[in-house]
């Protein structure tokens, strides 16, 4: 079994309900420092945050759908970096990526690492709404675009959010040069120990205080 503090320090610990208050979110920030997870992950619309002390400050671009202009998904990266963000989730355009229009999903990712100077990007390529070769090509041009990450989902898609299966292959396709993350639907130890088995660097989770308690001391 993996250890608490391992865990611990690869959470992003995630509040993105579109009813969530500035109340819900100062309780995640507590919850997250008591915890000692490495970050927060809120709407952009909840940034700044007031007093996040040593978390990592993470928000998302182009949520949940990714279906806006890519030049409104650099302005909303630039603008949530300079509230604080020092991570940025952006949803690629998944039409794009089905389309088979690589290129246009390559330039979207682009403009948002540009947007975010030296933030990292995590790429949310909506994995369980793609085939295997279009998340291993949206994964290469998640790196050619500067990307840090690759992350399976948003947790909002019908189609369903991480799989082993998905981390493992775009692990094996970016290698250890960029992060994995895996995100939606991880509830339980078990899910989480079976994303890190394949490949997973970075877990986004809700319900990180259940799966930490359960990994005990």
């Amino acid at each position: 079994m993996t250890s608490r503090t391992d865990v611990a320090a690869i959470i992003d610990h995630t509040l993105l309900k579109p009813e969530a208050t500035p109340a819900d979110v100062a309780a995640l920030v507590a919850e997250a420092k008591d915890l000692g997870v490495l970050a927060i992950c809120v709407s952009p619309s909840m940034l700044p945050i007031a007093d996040p002390g040593e978390l990592v400050v993470a928000t998302v671009v182009g949520f949940p759908s990714g279906q806006v202009k890519p030049e409104i998904k650099a302005a909303e990266a630039k603008r949530a970096v300079a509230d604080g963000a020092a991570e940025v989730d952006m949803v690629i355009n998944i039409g794009s990526a089905v389309a088979g229009d690589f290129d246009a999903v390559e330039a979207d990712i682009r403009g948002v690492v540009e947007a975010s100077g030296r933030s990292l990007v995590k790429v949310i390529i909506e994995s369980a709404a793609l085939t295997d070769e279009q998340i291993g090509e949206v994964c290469r041009r998640a790196e050619t675009a500067g990307a840090g990450f690759v992350k399976t989902s948003t947790g909002f898609h019908p189609a369903g959010g991480a799989s082993s299966h998905a981390v493992a292959l775009m692990r094996e396709t970016v290698g250890d040069r960029l992060g994995v993350k895996a995100s939606g639907g991880i509830r339980t130890v078990e899910a989480a120990e079976e994303m890190i088995a394949a490949g997973a660097s970075r877990l986004g989770l809700s319900g990180s205080k259940g799966i930490l308690e359960a990994l005990g001391d």
